[in-house]
């Protein structure tokens, strides 16, 4: 496995499913910012109806929908047809997860702890989804909401820092002696 933290402002993505665990992804997907997201679902109920709006397409994806789209999600779909799809989309050099089944995925999600732009994500390489939903809980207790006002006056001060013009390594260690003063990390 090797992490990346994708900036959806500029990574196109489809939804391909129903029911809750697609609902889930899709309120994970408008919180990561996706803002060029497509949901394809033959039966969509009304809770991922209403949460897709404008972007909801009431059918499964053609092979030329699929190629539009860097970041594929299928989600509780026939294990057949996901299977079917997820071939589809590797022959079209898309990168695919099918959730729960790991061996058609080209990469998961991990589980995430947001506090604006902070993320922090956890990953068991899919081998025990429960752990890491249990460290995700313990870090929520640990990085409280006010994490975001942090992490903001952090980047303030640094815009300070750099347009005084200090280097890179003045910047680290005037960030690790800001998180020291204020105490964030103890």
């Amino acid at each position: 496995m090797f992490p990346i933290v994708l900036d959806l402002d500029h990574v196109s993505v489809a939804l391909v499913g129903a029911g809750q665990l697609a609902a889930k992804r899709l309120k994970q997907l408008d919180q990561a910012g996706a803002r060029r997201l497509t949901v394809f679902s033959e039966a969509p109920d009304e809770a991922l109806a209403a949460s897709a709006g404008e972007r909801l397409i009431r059918r499964l994806p053609t092979d030329g929908d699929l190629a539009a789209f860097q970041v594929i999600y299928i989600v509780d779909l026939d294990p057949g047809v996901a299977a079917d799809l997820a071939a589809r989309c590797r022959a079209l050099g898309r990168l695919v997860n099918v959730e729960d089944v790991k061996h058609l995925c080209d990469f998961h999600t991990p589980s995430q702890v947001r506090r604006g732009d902070l993320l922090l994500s956890i990953s068991t390489g899919g081998k025990s989804p429960g752990l890491a939903q249990r460290l995700r809980r313990y870090l929520e207790d640990l990085f409280q909401p006010d994490w975001e006002d942090h992490l903001d006056e952090l980047a303030r001060a640094r815009a300070h820092w750099r347009a005084e013009g200090a280097d890179m390594r003045t910047v680290a260690r005037r960030t690790e002696d800001l998180i020291e003063e204020r105490g964030w990390l103890r």
